[in-house]
């Protein structure tokens, strides 16, 4: 794991976080509940192991998005921050566009583009998944 160090957060600046390394992972989730939890037509993620994330400030407040998964958020100004489920036990997935500089984790994926939007295309060359992207 590289030393590289991130920060981001919620808009409001309740929630902060810093996290250390690179991601295992960062793709563009098109799932049904993404896309509904975050009013978007699609969810940039990062994926990394837990103890990779550190909150310092107040840590994400906690909701039960289904049997398996947890979304956390700011609980003062709603934004949507971290992931974790049952099926990706000890990961969890920070949301791209909560980062203070974006730009610095990439996604090299589409995940659950069976479930797209047909008007909301991206230009890109990344595979696309129909679901999970196989972890190899």
């Amino acid at each position: 794991m590289s030393d590289q160090k991130i920060e981001g957060g919620c808009q409001c600046g309740a929630v902060r976080y810093a996290i250390t390394g690179e991601p295992m992972l960062a793709a563009i989730c098109h799932c049904t509940m993404c896309r509904r939890a975050h009013a978007a037509p699609a969810v940039a993620w990062a994926m990394y192991s837990q103890d990779q994330v550190h909150f310092s400030k107040a840590a994400p407040k906690s909701y039960a998005s289904s049997s398996e998964a947890q979304r956390g958020f700011c609980e003062v100004c709603g934004t949507q921050i971290a992931f974790t489920a049952s099926f990706l036990p000890g990961l969890v997935d920070i949301a791209i566009g909560s980062l203070d500089q974006p730009d610095a984790v990439q996604p090299t994926l589409h995940c659950w583009h069976s479930e797209h939007l047909a008007w909301a295309e991206f230009a890109d060359a990344l595979p696309r998944h129909s679901e999970l992207p196989p972890f190899s």
